[in-house]
This record gives structure tokens, sequence and C-alpha cells, in this order.
């Protein structure tokens, strides 16, 4: 595997001055998203009620502290939200429950959070600040068993877990509102982002991420079965201009999309680059039941409706994401362990 090299990352010009309200915003994605929401020159307000179940983590901003406005907050205290959505341009809605498994087991929180807590959001922008732009995480999970490969946003949505389940009611909610009341909403579905800030302790946010976390600590990687099945694997430097982008783009407001990279893994294959990249051994292992039940097969999609809407492309394959995920954790390795 080489690492792509497209020429300079975009610099979307729109965010300087913008007001910015990110839930979630001590998490992998949503820090992720502070950082070069920052860059760009926004103005960073992140809301997250830092529950260990969510993957937060103080120090993932521990660099540009200064630079935001921290709320400790519930997406679901609707009085506490009103306030902070408030006067902001835009709003990402990256805070969530993210596990898969979990949601099988704990399926009242899941269904609280993610789609209680994106209701409390919606209702608070249609009394507050209906003109805001609003940026819904979705995942790729919602689709479920897929039926035509490579597949695309008018693929049907049979959702095996409770997490997708309820993250595909979070979509609806959003398109609702959004033909109902008027409110500028875009979602952007993402699939098996990898990269920097996240929690790499637990399967829980992600197998790419909990690999890297087991290589960095010279540990098994566990592979359930042959690890033949297909999976798109995206960087998070990536998916944050993709957000950004839709973001400002009158073409999304109303649409839903898929920001996935044009690269497709066996899992096995990610867990040996792991290895190679950064560290550990594969161990190929019996498949757990309760994740065979929630398995879905190959998964490849298209990304084509996002590439022609914003002009977004990924620029990052699995080995150049791997090498800049290796050089941040080995810097402060003992901050997510």
């Amino acid at each position: 595997m080489v690492a792509e090299q497209r020429g300079e990352p975009l610099t979307p010009a729109g965010l300087r001055g913008r007001r910015v309200l990110i839930t979630g915003g001590l998490g992998f994605i949503g820090s992720n998203l502070a950082h070069r929401c920052l860059e760009l020159g926004a103005r960073v307000t992140i809301y997250d009620c830092l529950d260990p179940r969510s993957g937060g983590n103080l120090y993932n901003i521990e660099h540009i502290r200064q630079d935001v406005e921290l709320v400790l907050g519930d997406i679901r205290d609707f009085e506490c939200l009103r306030v902070h959505v408030a006067g902001q341009d835009i709003v990402f809605h990256c805070a969530a429950y993210t596990s898969h498994p979990n949601s099988m087991r704990e399926p009242l929180m899941d269904v609280d959070v993610n789609c209680k807590g994106t209701l409390v959001l919606l209702e608070a922008l249609r009394r507050d600040n209906p003109g805001a732009r609003l940026v819904y995480l979705g995942t790729s999970t919602q689709v479920g068993r897929m039926y035509y490969r490579p597949i695309d946003e008018l693929h049907v949505e049979f959702p095996v877990d409770i997490y997708s389940a309820n993250k595909l009611a979070g979509e609806k909610y959003c398109l609702i509102y959004a033909r109902a009341y008027g409110l500028p909403v875009t979602v952007i579905r993402l699939a098996n982002v990898f990269g920097p800030r996240s929690n790499i302790k637990s399967p829980d946010f992600g197998f790419v991420n909990y690999f890297i976390g087991l290589g960095l600590q010279g540990k098994e990687i566990p592979v359930f079965g042959e690890g033949r099945q297909l999976r798109n694997i995206t960087y998070v430097e990536d998916c944050v201009e993709a957000l950004i982008l839709a973001a400002l783009s009158e073409r999304t407001v109303g649409e839903v999309f898929f920001a996935v990279s044009d690269h497709h893994y066996a899992v096995a294959e990610v867990a040996r680059e792991v290895a190679r990249v950064i560290g550990g051994r594969v161990k190929f292992v019996p498949w757990p039941e309760d994740r065979r039940a929630i398995e879905v097969g190959d998964a490849l999609i298209s990304n084509q409706k996002l590439r022609q809407a914003v002009a977004w492309t990924a620029r990052h394959d699995l080995t150049s994401g791997l090498l800049r995920t290796r050089d941040y954790y080995v810097k402060c390795l003992d901050r997510y362990l």
C-alpha cells in the first residue's frame, strides 16, 4: 500500500468568523472537527457531557482549550441546549452513543441519547435558531445488509442492531424537521473513521481505532473468522473536510450523503497493515455470537453524490492515515490508555 498524494488539503474560506457549535466536541470526530474549524477562523463552542461511554477526552482539546468555549452539558437537557444553540451559525451534531454491541445490551440508554437527544437538539433549533445550518452525523450501518454494491443513498434501510436503527431514526427526525419547519439540515453518513484523538482502548469506538490501540501496545489484534468481509475505511481529516464542505454548501441542504473514501479493505488486510505500520500481531479468532448476529457482510459504498455536490474527495488511504495516526499517539499515548 502506498500513501496517496493528492495535492494540498481543502481550505474552505466560509468558516471565518462563523459561530460553530459542536455537540460531542470532546469525542473523536468532534474534537478533530473543533481543531479544523479553529484553523479556518471559526468561533467554536463545544457541548459535551464527558460520559465515558461516549469517548470524550479533555486531552483532545488540551492545545486549543483557551480558544474554544466549553460547555459541559447533556444533549438531552433541553433548557441548557436552548441557551447554547442560540446565535450559532452552524451546528455539527456529533454527540452519540456509538457502540453496536452495547446498544443491544442497553437499548433504552441508546435510544435515549441517539433518538431523544437528537429530537431535543432539533426542537431547540426550531424554537431558538431555525436558520442555523445543522449537520447530522449518521452511519453507513443504518443501511444494514446490502443488496447491491457499491450502495448509494437510495439503498433500502434495514439496520440489524439498535444503534444503527436509532441513528436512522435520528436521520429521519432531521429530514422531517427540514421539510416541516424549513430547518437547513444536511445528513452525512460515515463509515469506519479512524485517526488521532479516538478512544483506542475499546472496540466500541470503531474496529480500526481499536486495532491501532492494540498495535501501539504490541498486543494481539483479534480478527473474527477469516476477516474477509470488506469495509470502507476513512481517515478522520478527510471526514472533517467533508463535514465542513457540506455545512458551507447550499447544494447539500435537505440531502443525505455518504462521506467515505474510495478504498475498501478486508478486515484482515486492515489488521495486517496496522501490525506492519504500528505494531502488534494478528490473531484469527472465532466469531463471538453477539457480533455474528449483527454482522452485515461486505460493505462497499459510493461517494459519488457528495463528490458531485461539493467536489470532495478523500486524500488519505489506509497506510498514509496510519502513519499520521502513529505520529500523533507516540507523543501522548499515556493520555489514551
